[in-house]
């Protein structure tokens, strides 16, 4: 899947960088390559590590506290969008990439700690500080990546045994967080907008006085949200059953922004076709078999829910792109993992899939 996205880094960005950056139209694929070489061998060290090594309070609390400390420092690194460090000659890193493996081995050492109390009001509310910290951080800068992280905490804490009230309080909690994080920046008031009521016939019921849609424009970047996804719509339509041939999508030209990263499943649907579509959905299937498979077959709880929280992490980030691209949610900026380029998520997500490899080779 990696070398399958390297490919379509290069047929997505190589028309961009040339005409629109001005530099060679292999500058994306060089930078990918140099991530991927680098995640391989975080990989390759994560599967020959023994995953018991890491139940322990350094590895669940250290890797979790440089991320808060990278985030903080990143809101003032990048005032205006709170992701990023720019480095040169790199490009950028975004530390909210990195929560994603540091939460699923500290929630995987909770749980295993606190088991037989998981239904307590001090394990809830450890857990609780915890989890709202690391969302709230993140969710400043990237509310795509607070959404994933929450799936994997919530599908840990529910096989633990918690208690189905526990569960809707936290889904109320989440729901309202989400909804404050929204209503804080315009372009994301105006992504869910565009994709409920595109044409403004509710909105302008609801609200004649146009206090809503003026919020919304005070956004420069967003005076029309719905129209990365009209044209994510044109080149998937476009490539029918077969595609119209690797190189030879017409979208990525200048008329789908973003065409290299999260909207890359574009690109596939236009060049391979329903065919490409299907094999990267085959692929995260293929993980999601596989990972809870090992769940089963892991020698010990740690295991099993670091299995479980690397699987529930990858193939939701990969569905929730896929449902974006595919005009089936509001946009969100998640890239597909392993696929679309950006060398944080590549470097997280092989992280996350060494630790799952590591339990697969001690598994019984």
């Amino acid at each position: 899947m990696v070398c399958f996205g390297l490919v379509m880094v290069y047929s997505a960005s190589s028309v961009m960088a040339e005409v629109k950056m001005n530099v060679s139209n292999i500058h994306f694929l060089v930078r990918q390559l140099g991530w991927a070489v680098a995640s391989f061998f975080l990989l390759m060290y994560f599967k020959r590590i023994d995953y018991r090594l890491l139940r322990s309070p350094a590895w669940a609390f250290s890797p979790l506290g440089i991320v808060l400390i990278l985030q903080v420092a990143v809101i003032f690194a990048d005032p205006k969008t709170h992701r990023w460090f720019r480095i040169p000659s790199v490009g950028s890193l975004q530390p909210s990439e990195f929560a994603k493996p540091a939460l699923i081995l500290f929630l995987a050492y909770f749980v295993c700690l606190r088991q037989r109390a998981i239904n307590e009001r001090h394990t809830l509310l450890c857990a609780a500080l915890a989890l709202a910290v690391v969302g709230i951080t993140v969710g400043v800068g990237d509310l795509g990546t607070a959404v994933v992280l929450i799936v994997p905490a919530a599908v840990v804490f529910y096989v633990a045994g918690l208690q189905r009230r526990f569960v809707l309080a936290a889904v109320c909690a989440g729901l309202l967080f989400c909804g404050v994080f929204v209503v804080s920046k315009p372009y994301r008031v105006a992504r869910i907008v565009s994709y409920v009521d595109p044409d403004y016939h509710m909105l302008n019921s609801i609200d004649p006085h146009g206090y809503v849609r003026g919020y919304i424009s005070q956004s420069v970047t967003t005076r029309d949200a719905g129209y990365q996804v009209r044209q994510s719509k044109i080149a998937v339509g476009s490539g029918g059953a077969l595609g119209v041939g690797l190189m030879h999508g017409r979208q990525k030209i200048l008329y789908l922004p973003e065409a290299h990263t999260d909207f890359i499943y574009a690109v596939v649907g236009e060049e391979l076709g329903l065919f490409g579509c299907s094999a990267v959905l085959a692929g995260f299937m293929i993980i999601l078999w596989r990972g809870f498979g090992i769940y089963w077959t892991a020698p010990d709880d740690f295991g099993r829910y670091l299995a479980l929280g690397v699987t529930s992490s990858i193939v939701v980030q990969g569905l929730i792109n896929i449902s974006v691209v595919l005009g089936m949610g509001p946009t969100k900026g998640i890239p597909l993992p392993m696929i679309s380029s950006g060398g944080s998520s590549l470097l997280s997500t092989l992280i996350c899939l060494g630790m799952l490899l590591s339990v697969s080779g001690r598994a019984e």
